[in-house]
């Protein structure tokens, strides 16, 4: 009797070690075929609906530097773009990456810079140059402007950026000045942003004694609190309605490839950040206000670009 009763409690056992068995495989399965359709919709979001090419830069030379972990240069544009007009790049930020050191950099660009534009030869204020020629012209005159290599390029549509705030479920940001903008009272000091106080963040200039130098501020903060953000984001609960807003609002000249390598080997350089804005002298011409950069100032801005990372 004791042996059978053993052997019994022995098959038991047996069974709820397979039973375990059968609920962790299959546990495994259903979340490798549930990851397995996030990795395809963010592969297919990116290389279809994100994905534009630019002819002035180099991707064979930027994956080469991407391998060998290499400073990364990344224009980012924010383009107001609005129905029955091209838009104008309204920011445009040079955002550099060094894995080495752990480190990021911004360096705005006022949108009313008085530049050349590339492949165009009108000198005009730099943010110009998307409505004549699109992203492709923006890249190039920023490059010829700085006399750097560009690497990457994302273009956003500011009137999309308040979907992507949302999608990350809302930012943190330093404000260091209470203003109102719109409907909304900004307090002093860190403070939770939705997507349409972003919005209205971003783009108060009027009541800033800064201007459009207090605005690209605001403007890089927020770039900073989507990044770390999304860097924390649960991509699995999320993916979905971060894929579409993208899908709708951004365009680069990445690959999906492109950026698993930059999630590999690029994401620690959030931990330390630091901005830069480029000032110059105000003047008017042709009706319009614009800023003459000095020499100094452009070669300045031109060495905290190249040089970041080699110090």
């Amino acid at each position: 009797m004791e042996r059978r009763e053993l052997k019994k409690k022995k098959r038991r056992k047996r069974r709820r070690w397979k039973v375990l068995l059968f609920v962790v495989a299959l546990i495994f399965l259903i979340g490798g075929v549930y990851l397995y359709t996030i990795y395809n919709e963010v592969r297919t979001t990116v290389n279809q609906d994100l994905h534009e090419d630019v002819t002035s830069i180099d991707t064979d030379q930027t994956k080469e530097k991407v391998d060998n972990k290499e400073p990364l240069n990344i224009l980012l544009l924010g383009v107001d773009e609005r129905e029955n007009d091209v838009g104008r790049s309204d920011t445009m930020i040079v955002m550099t990456l060094d894995p080495n050191n752990d480190q990021m950099q911004m360096v705005s660009i006022p949108r009313d810079t008085y530049a050349e534009i590339a492949g165009d030869g009108r000198k005009t204020r730099i943010n110009h140059a998307y409505a004549y020629g699109g992203s492709d012209m923006a890249v190039n005159t920023v490059e010829n402007f700085l006399d750097i290599e560009l690497d990457y390029y994302i273009r956003v549509n500011m009137e999309g950026l308040s979907q992507v705030v949302d999608a990350v479920n809302g930012i943190t940001v330093n404000n260091d000045r209470a203003f109102s903008s719109g409907p909304f009272d900004f307090k002093e000091g860190e403070i939770k942003l939705d997507g349409r106080e972003a919005l209205a963040f971003v783009r108060m200039r009027k009541n800033d004694p800064n201007g459009d130098l207090g605005r690209n501020e605001r403007q890089r903060q927020v770039i900073q609190g989507i990044i770390d953000k999304g860097a924390r984001l649960d991509a699995v609960n999320k993916v979905g309605d971060v894929m579409d807003v993208l899908g709708d609002n951004v365009s680069t000249n990445m690959q999906f490839a492109d950026m698993r390598r930059l999630v590999t080997n690029y994401s620690s350089a959030r931990k330390n950040s630091t901005t830069y804005q480029m000032e110059g002298e105000n003047f008017r011409a042709n009706g319009m206000y614009l800023i003459d950069m000095p020499e100094e100032e452009i070669q300045k801005t031109h060495d905290m670009i190249v040089n970041f990372g080699s110090e």
